[in-house]
């Protein structure tokens, strides 16, 4: 039961990525718009004073807000693109036609029961125009759970087929009709549950708002530590793009969630500081700097004659890290061989956000130092006091770093180049950690590097137990996300030392290889040797 409710907590993991990692282009771009309109930095540089730059970046912000106001239905396609398990284009068609369904139902029936407001009174009312439709403000909640309701039809009748004159109906048409009253009896439904949901939500919000900086602290520790477990993107989503992460008013319309707040601020000139919200999306400053100083500590405390063996691991690493926020190279570098640093780690990273909001820092600073620059320097020290976030992020280096040289000399942490002298330099993985724990004998392999794509997807697929043995194949930002018939037959030497994978983290049926940025790349190659359709149809 554990196994499949985990599992279940994987999977939709895993689809809200689709969606997650497509809206902070919006944001960038948000923030680029604001470059060649912000009056401060057209006063610093004239040529910037132009019909055709200026006008270029009001476009630009003005055609890419509505995303923000939109994503309901954006996350009702993604959840149900990447929960299906074959025909994803089909479930994603019929997740905007089931959306357009609800909307209409639910505003029909409202209409009906006289439950709709005047449309001059729908501030604070509990209602919102959703495309055009008056319904209850659901807000991204409502694709979340359209987008879960139709790849679970989809998923139970894609594969429907009728003989004769009924055969149009089979397939993707079939799983439609099956929706058309399942999506209005939901409408129906939800007219009467979701007031009681929403004075949930809005109590939690209370809650954590008073809470305060423990609050953040919780955030801050519990979004790392569910690193290992792929499920730390639910920690985060709910708090950047619902009412969990802030309600604010901006340029007439209301937003709900820290990053839609902050991206409507941005194209908004008359907001002179950022909301306090923006700290629910200050886990980059970990990234940027405390992990650098982890990095620095496991360098100096390793052997001298493996120094310069750690220093070819970790500097791609702290280069990742800092640059992307990519942050899986080296949190399992000491994940596993030292859990004890990773509970630190975790509990450092919520203090550094924690000291954020004490001292007043409004930066915006959600992964590395690129999204850092974009953000915050062309909306100037004013709007968003993004020196406080350098001083904070300095201070924690050294923090991290004093504290992992303490607790690695200490207790003799076997981190990277600390190894017994019979030990490889490198990056372990949970299950050889485990092994030589349990024997007291160390598990090493030779080291290659694979000439073609065919014999790296080839290395990885004997390093996974077979073809056979590969149920599906998957990916997020930068893991290899597979369900494996027997996850015994994983080789995770073989994965690690001539795949390049990071780390691999098995977790029953579940099995997640990390190889960081180049996974999308990695994933498309392996489905093609497979020959496996991209789509999911396998």
């Amino acid at each position: 039961m554990k196994a499949k409710i985990m599992d279940s907590m994987q999977k939709f993991s895993k689809a809200m990525f689709v969606p997650v990692l497509i809206l902070p282009i919006a944001g960038i771009l948000i923030a680029i718009g604001n470059v060649f309109t912000n009056p401060r930095l057209i006063e610093m540089f004239g040529f910037l004073d132009n019909p055709i730059t200026m006008g270029f970046g009001s476009i630009l912000s003005a055609a890419l807000l509505p995303v923000l106001t939109n994503l309901g239905i954006i996350f009702c396609v993604g959840i149900a693109l990447g929960l299906a398990n074959k025909k994803k284009a089909e479930a994603a068609f019929t997740a905007i036609l089931g959306y357009l369904v609800f909307l209409y139902a639910m505003n029909k029936f409202m209409e009906i029961r006289g439950m709709l407001v005047a449309p001059d009174q729908l501030q604070g009312s509990g209602q919102a125009m959703v495309l055009g439709v008056q319904v209850l403000d659901m807000g991204v909640f409502l694709g979340i759970i359209l987008g879960i309701v139709v790849a679970l039809v989809h998923n139970r009748f894609i594969d429907t087929t009728f003989n004769n004159a009924f055969q149009v109906y089979g397939g993707a048409r079939f799983v439609f009709i099956i929706l058309i009253p399942v999506l209005v009896l939901a409408a129906i439904l939800l007219t009467f549950i979701w007031p009681i949901i929403q004075q949930g939500i809005d109590g939690l919000g209370g809650i954590i708002q008073k809470t305060g900086n423990f609050g953040i602290f919780l955030y801050g520790s519990l979004e790392r530590l569910l690193i290992p477990t792929g499920l730390h993107h639910l920690i985060y989503t709910p708090f950047l793009y619902t009412s969990l992460g802030g309600v604010a008013e901006v340029g007439g319309q209301v937003f709900e969630g820290a990053r839609n707040i902050y991206f409507a601020e941005i194209a908004d000139p008359a907001v002179k500081v950022l909301s306090q919200s923006v700290i629910w999306d200050a886990r980059g400053i970990s990234k940027m700097f405390g992990l650098i100083g982890a990095c620095l500590a496991m360098y100096q405390t390793a052997k001298p004659e493996n120094k310069t063996k750690v220093k070819a691991i970790l500097i791609p690493a702290v280069v990742t890290s800092f640059i992307a926020g990519v942050t899986e190279p080296i949190e399992f570098s000491f994940m596993f061989v030292a859990p004890a640093l990773f509970v630190i780690h975790s509990a450092l990273s919520g203090l550094s956000m924690v000291a954020l909001n004490i001292l007043g820092s409004r930066a915006i600073g959600p992964n590395g130092f690129i999204d850092f620059l974009l953000y915050n320097i062309p909306l100037g020290i004013e709007k968003t006091r993004w020196p406080i976030y350098l001083l904070v992020g300095v201070a924690f280096f050294f923090i991290y770093y004093f504290s992992f040289r303490f607790l690695i000399t200490k207790f003799n942490f076997k981190t990277v180049g600390r190894e017994d002298s019979d030990q490889e330099t490198k990056l372990y993985s949970k299950k050889e950690y485990n092994e030589k724990k349990a024997s007291g004998a160390s598990v090493s392999s030779g080291t290659g590097v694979l000439a073609t794509a065919d014999s790296l997807s080839a290395t990885i697929v004997e390093g996974l137990g077979g073809a056979e043995n590969i149920k599906t194949i998957d990916n997020c930002y930068t893991r290899l996300r597979l369900k494996l018939s027997d996850p015994s037959l994983v080789d995770e030497g073989l994965l690690k030392n001539q795949t390049q994978a990071k780390g691999v983290i098995s977790n029953g049926e579940n099995v997640h290889v990390v190889y960081g940025l180049t996974v999308p790349q990695i994933r498309e190659k392996l489905e093609k040797y497979l020959g496996r359709d991209n789509g999911g149809d396998e």
